[in-house]
Formats: structure tokens, C-alpha cells, sequence
């Protein structure tokens, strides 16, 4: 920043501050004091700071051949992760509200690759069920916290529930029952996708846990139709998002259970979905 009244090469505080501090090479330590030659006013700048750095360096000078408190670094540590966490959240605020929003959710696809194919299991294309499992788990993260409005039909429109949200993704849909494993339909909601409707069925237990069943059909990159390839996959699991996950395809439909269990327990209610609403059992990874 050009302070007021300095000449036209004048140095900027930016660049004093790296000189003094010895954050400059050398290369770049002459060519600031070649220009602190036509600009006075920054020499004394430089000067005094100079000299109040070894004043303050020579109040002390025990302490500058001693190691770090092993506390300053622990407290360190913690910032450091601290920070981290939050940064991870506003991400995903941010996906969140791309979600409801504008659903552009190509951020999903950062640094996923399609994995190998094994026997009886067809390739999950990243931009396709990996993007579809990140977008449930985020549309979980939104809408279970809510206290007044978690869903848009409740559960004692149960009827009118399935029946609307079939009408609205294009085929007949089914409720998994819950009640056996301890959870109760709280209701549903409509959301958009990246080319149609998504349904989400929202569960809870008696202490107030909640699990988001996602579906919808799934798309492969590039392409506004299902795909002719995702007819079938076995469970997926997906963790790097506010909540964790299971998810699978069938003849390009989507399906997602997402909720903050354990993986095992998750797993087990996943199942219990699969085998309601599909002919065979899956098999996780």
C-alpha cells in the first residue's frame, strides 16, 4: 500500500516487514534496498523497526536458545486441528446450501476415481452414485437437525406420502418398516437432483437419533438418462461427509441411508431396507 505524499518507487510496508524479519532472499533483499535509497521515509521506517526488534530481542535472550514448551505445542496442535474442523464444516455448509440452492454438486467429485469392478459388481462412476451418496448424506446433515420442520408430509400422511413422491420421481415407491429395529417414519420430503426429483424419508428412534433414507434415479456424467450401466452394485460406503452411509444401485435408481451410527449398525439397518425394497440381498465392501 503507497503511503500518502511517497515517491512513485516507494517501498511498500509489505516489503519492509519481509526485510527486516529476513524473509527475503538475497536477490530480493538488494532490490528493496536499492529502492529504500529514493525513499527516506521508509529507511527511517526500516531503521526503527530494526531497532525495536533488538530491543525485544534483547530483553530475553535466554529464552531464544530454548525449546518450546511442550504445552505451547499441544496448544498449538489443538488450534491447528480445530481450525481444520472448521474449515471441513463451512465446506460442507456450503455444499449444503448448494444442495438447496442451485444443486451443482461438482465439488462432490474432487479427487474421486472410479474404483476396479469385481465379480457380480459394476463400476460406480464418480460423477454418478458417488456424487448421489455425498448429496444424501448432506441432505441428511440439513434437514435431521431440524426440530419443526424435519420433513414436508408427516408420517400420518403416510398414504399420500408414497403416492406423491412416486408421482414426482416417476415410479412406484416403497416404505421400508423400521418399527422391528427400533425406528419410527417420522415423513418425507421432496428435493431436486441433479436432473429430477429426490425423495427422502426421515426415521427416528426412541432416543431421538435419525436416519435419512435418499433415492432417486442416477445419472452418468455427460448423460440426461439413466444409467444403462449402474444396473446393479453391491453397498457402498461413504464417510467423508457430515454423516456416514450406505448406498446402492439398481437399474440406474439410486438409494441411500445415511444417519450418525456406527458402521456396523448402519449396515445392519441398510440391509433391512435393501431386502424390503429389492429382490436380493446386497453384499458390502
Amino acid at each position: 500500500m503507497d503511503r500518502p505524499g511517497s515517491p512513485p518507487n516507494a517501498v511498500a510496508q509489505d516489503d519492509l516487514h519481509r526485510l527486516v524479519d529476513g524473509r527475503c532472499n538475497a536477490a530480493e533483499a538488494a532490490a528493496i534496498e536499492a529502492r529504500l535509497i529514493d525513499d527516506p521515509a521508509a529507511a527511517a521506517t526500516r531503521a526503527a523497526w530494526q531497532s525495536q526488534r533488538g530491543l525485544l530481542r534483547g530483553l530475553y535472550p535466554q529464552l531464544r536458545s530454548e525449546p518450546v514448551p511442550q504445552t505451547l505445542l499441544d496448544a498449538v496442535q489443538r488450534a491447528q486441528a480445530a481450525r481444520r474442523q472448521v474449515d471441513q464444516w463451512w465446506r460442507w455448509g456450503g455444499l449444503a446450501a448448494g444442495v438447496l440452492l442451485a444443486f451443482g454438486l461438482g465439488w462432490f467429485s474432487r479427487g474421486l476415481a472410479p474404483a476396479a469392478a469385481r465379480p457380480g459388481q459394476v463400476l460406480v462412476q464418480a460423477g454418478g452414485a458417488g456424487r448421489f451418496a455425498h448429496q444424501a448424506v448432506v441432505a441428511h446433515a440439513v434437514y435431521a437437525p431440524e426440530v419443526r420442520h424435519p420433513v414436508e408430509v408427516a408420517a400420518a400422511q403416510q398414504e399420500h406420502l408414497v403416492q406423491w413422491l412416486s408421482k414426482r420421481l416417476g415410479r412406484p415407491l416403497k416404505l421400508p418398516q423400521l418399527s422391528a429395529q427400533g425406528y419410527e417414519l417420522v415423513g418425507g420430503r421432496l428435493l431436486p437432483g441433479d436432473t429430477g426429483a429426490r425423495a427422502q424419508f426421515m426415521y427416528q428412534n426412541a432416543a431421538n437419533e435419525r436416519i435419512t433414507l435418499y433415492l432417486g434415479a442416477i445419472n452418468t456424467p455427460g448423460s440426461a438418462a439413466p444409467s444403462a450401466m449402474a444396473k446393479e452394485t453391491a453397498f457402498s460406503f461413504v464417510s467423508d461427509g457430515p454423516v456416514p452411509g450406505f448406498y446402492w444401485v439398481d437399474q440406474g435408481f439410486g438409494y441411500a441411508l445415511a444417519g450418525p451410527l456406527p458402521r456396523e449398525a448402519l449396515l445392519q439397518l441398510a440391509q433391512t431396507v435393501y431386502q424390503q425394497l429389492e429382490p436380493a440381498s446386497a453384499v458390502a465392501k
